[in-house]
Parts: structure tokens; sequence; C-alpha cells
């Protein structure tokens, strides 16, 4: 099917409206035939209609006015506008929006995390040599340090629980390489105790963590280090693990700014409580990256690779009334 050209005919994406008969499935056009193709949104006022299936399925994600549980679908005041929004983001993005719709594709939230963080890692490290990072660095200008906590992340065991708290305050405990070094330390401690039954996590001040600190990318000048360094010391995996040992009581309460890898961290906990004033989004492709603490296996184990995919190539962000219907959040208060 050709895309609306009344919508928006970008080449590095495609949009499509989902009402519309679809191609038989065996029809396979040249370029489809020897290529992985561009995101494609799909954008329906009825989801009941013929060929809306077929869409909902292949698309990257379809927006909608209808309300819907459909993990595959997003409702939006007006879809068509909303697709002229993610067309601009991708056309400004291209190489990034169409690595974060290939991971996503590509990685298997129902199985092991270790390949999908491999994947993540690699199409983050390619990236990071890439026009589009590269592009925004050059905009943020030079890094200068800051003035910061002296102890970034502070734990501390409580009976059988661990109490584990993001603590840089001043800056929305944007997260750190101090922090990161600090948070596996207290998930091995974690770990290799088996009378810790629950994990808590927290962030002091006003946000939970508004994401990766802007101050320290582009810290690596080899994106192949980086790659081992990202697989080899991720609190990703120490998250991971301990979910799959305590369940539930791997319990993290967000609040105020829950951006990027802050998101991605606490997608991987067994209890999400949010507090109302929570804002949830993954903003990386404004930076020419893609997700890299685990976002792209947490998120879509929780909400699905399309709705991820919203976050992703839209930009916006949700409230936690949203994130709990979706099921990002399992508790509000």
């Amino acid at each position: 099917m050709d895309p609306d050209s009344s919508i928006v005919p970008y080449s590095a994406i495609r949009i499509v409206d989902a009402s519309s008969d679809p191609r038989t499935p065996d029809e396979v056009t040249p370029d489809e035939a020897t290529s992985l193709g561009v995101p494609i949104v799909a954008v329906a006022d009825d989801l009941t209609a013929p060929g809306t299936r077929f869409w909902l399925d292949r698309a990257t994600v379809t927006l909608t006015t209808a309300t819907t549980d459909d993990r595959r679908a997003v409702t939006v005041a007006d879809p068509r506008t909303a697709a002229r929004e993610i067309a601009r983001r991708v056309t400004d993005s291209p190489i990034t929006a169409a690595t974060c719709d290939d991971v996503l594709r590509a990685v298997d939230p129902a199985a092991d995390l270790r390949p999908a963080l491999i994947v993540e890692s690699l199409a983050y490290s390619t990236l990071q040599a890439g026009p589009e990072f590269a592009r925004w660095l050059a905009s943020r200008g030079p890094s200068t340090p800051r003035a910061d906590e002296t102890t970034p992340l502070l734990y501390h065991r409580d009976g059988d629980t661990l109490h584990i708290e993001f603590h840089r305050p001043r800056r929305h405990n944007a997260f750190n390489d101090g922090m990161r070094a600090l948070l596996i330390e207290a998930l091995n401690l974690a770990h290799l105790d088996p009378t810790i039954t629950a994990v808590e996590i927290s962030g002091a001040g006003k946000s939970f963590c508004s994401g990766g600190d802007l101050a320290d990318f582009g810290g690596f000048d080899d994106p192949a280090s980086a790659h081992l360094a990202r697989t080899r010391h991720s609190p990703a995996l120490g998250l991971f693990q301990l979910e799959q040992r305590l369940g539930t009581a791997l319990r993290v309460r967000i609040h105020g700014q829950v951006l990027g890898s802050g998101l991605e961290m606490a997608a991987f906990c067994g209890t999400v409580r949010a507090h109302p004033d929570t804002v949830l989004g993954l903003p990386e492709l404004s930076v020419g990256l893609v997700p890299g603490a685990g976002g792209m296996f947490s998120v879509p184990r929780r909400i699905g690779r399309h709705r991820t995919a919203y976050l992703l190539l839209s930009g916006e962000t949700i409230d936690a009334p949203t994130a709990h219907r979706w099921g990002l959040v399992d508790e509000i208060g």
C-alpha cells in the first residue's frame, strides 16, 4: 500500500491508513525484499475495520482515537497530527529512528536479557559513532564539570530489606558513572546475601531519575570499548537477576521525572509504585541514541514494542494513570 500522501510522504518513515484494504501477505515489493524497511506508523479511526489487523501486526505503532487495551495501538486526540509530528522527528533523525525500530523488532522481551542487552548495546555504540549523535554533541558544546553530591547513591539494610536511594537531588538524580558503580555494588550485595529478601529503590529530591546525565555523554571516544563496558558492567543485569529471584519484592518507588535510563531501570523491577505526579518518557531519539540501560528489553516486557516505539519516536511523555493502564506502573500512590 502506498503511504497516504495527505499525511506525509517522507522516505524515512511510512504512514499508512490502517483501515484500507491491505495487500495480500505474499505481495512483496523489491525494496521490502532487500531491506528491513523504515518505521511504519498506521492511522486507524476504527480498530475493527477490515485491514486494520494486518497493520496492527506489521506497523511500528498504530495511532487511533479509539480507547483500547490493545498494546499495538496508542490512543491520541488526533492520529493524523500525531503521525505528522512523529514523521517530523523521524525525518530529523532517520538513522536513530530506523535503528530503534530494528532493535525493538529483534528483541524478544519474553526471553533472557543477555542477548537483548548485546543487541541494544551494539546499536547504541554504532549510533555513538554516527552523525546524529555527533550533531547533538556539537549543539551541546563542551561539557563542563559540575559540583556534585559527595555520595550520589546511598544504600543500607533494614531487617531483610535492602534500601537503595539515588542521591543527586540537585540534578534530579541524573544517572552518572558514580551512581552506576554504586548501584552495581549494592545489587551485588543483594545477590551475595540470600538473607536479603526484598530490595526497595527510590530517589531523593523532586525526581526519581531524569535519565542519563547529559554532561557524561560522549565521554567514550571508542564505541567498541564502550560496548564492552556497557554489557560487562550493567545494572540491568543485576536488576533482571534480582527480579527473577525476588519477584514483586524487588520494588521501586518513582516520582517526578522518570525519563530515559530512569524509566529503563524502574521497568525491570517486580513492583513499580508511582506518585501521582510522575511523568514518564524515553527522550533518546533527540540525542541520536537508543536506550542503553536495558530499556529496549525492560520497557517492551511491560508494555510491548509498539507502545515503546511510540514513546521513543514521538518523544511524548505519559502521566501515571496512563502508565498504569499500559502496565508500566503497578500501583499509584
